[in-house]
C-alpha cells in the first residue's frame, strides 16, 4: 500500500511537472510547500495530540511492566519451591505461569493495536482540519499547487515557497477558543 501511494505522489509530480513545462497554464504556475511533521510538532493542536499518544504510551507500558513484574515473581516462587511442591502443586503454578504470559502477550497486542488505532485517528482528524485551512491559504495567495514536503520527497526547495508557518498559525488561531463574553 505505501509503494502504490509513494507510486502514485511520484505519477503526481511527473504529471504536474510535466503539465507545468509545457505550458499547460498561460501563466507561470505558483507552487508552494508545507511540512506536515513541523504542523504536528509544532502547532498547539499537533503538541496535545503528541501528549496525548505519549500518554497513552506510558499507561499501556506500566501495564505491561506490571504483568512483567508479576510473571517474575511466579517465576521466582516456581523455581525456589519447585523441590518441595507437590506435582500437582507444580502443574498448576506452571500453568498460572503460561496464562500469565499468554495474557501479558495479548495485553501487548492490544495495546499496539489501540494505540494505533488512537493515532490514525487523531492524526486523521488534524489532517481534516488543516486540509480547509491549506485550500484557503493556496486560494488567497494564488498557488496552483502545494506540496507536503514530509511526505513528497522533496529535495530542495526555496524557502520563499514554505506555508508551513502561516498553516500552523491559522490552524492554532482556529482552534483557540473563542474570547469569554
Amino acid at each position: 500500500m505505501i509503494h502504490k501511494v509513494r507510486r502514485n505522489i511520484f505519477l503526481l509530480v511527473v504529471l504536474c511537472g510535466t503539465a507545468i513545462s509545457l505550458g499547460f497554464a498561460q501563466q507561470p504556475s505558483k507552487i508552494g510547500v508545507i511540512n506536515s511533521q513541523e504542523v504536528l510538532e509544532r502547532s498547539v493542536e499537533g503538541k496535545r495530540v503528541i501528549a496525548r499518544l505519549t500518554e497513552k504510551d506510558k499507561q499501556n507500558q506500566a501495564t505491561l511492566t506490571k504483568l512483567d513484574d508479576e510473571i517474575r515473581q511466579l517465576e521466582t516462587r516456581l523455581n525456589t519451591q519447585r523441590l518441595t511442591l507437590s506435582e500437582e502443586a507444580l502443574y498448576n503454578m506452571n500453568a498460572d505461569l503460561q496464562k500469565k504470559q499468554t495474557d501479558r502477550k495479548r495485553v501487548a497486542e492490544d495495546a499496539v493495536r489501540d494505540f494505533q488505532d488512537l493515532q490514525v485517528k487523531l492524526f486523521n482528524k488534524i489532517q481534516s482540519e488543516l486540509i480547509p485551512i491549506i485550500e484557503a491559504l493556496g486560494k488567497e495567495k494564488g498557488i496552483d499547487l502545494i506540496f507536503d514536503l514530509a511526505k513528497s520527497g522533496a529535495v530542495y526547495f526555496n524557502p520563499a515557497i514554505d506555508l508551513t508557518e502561516e498553516v500552523i498559525k491559522r490552524y492554532d488561531a482556529s482552534k483557540a477558543s473563542p474570547p469569554a463574553k
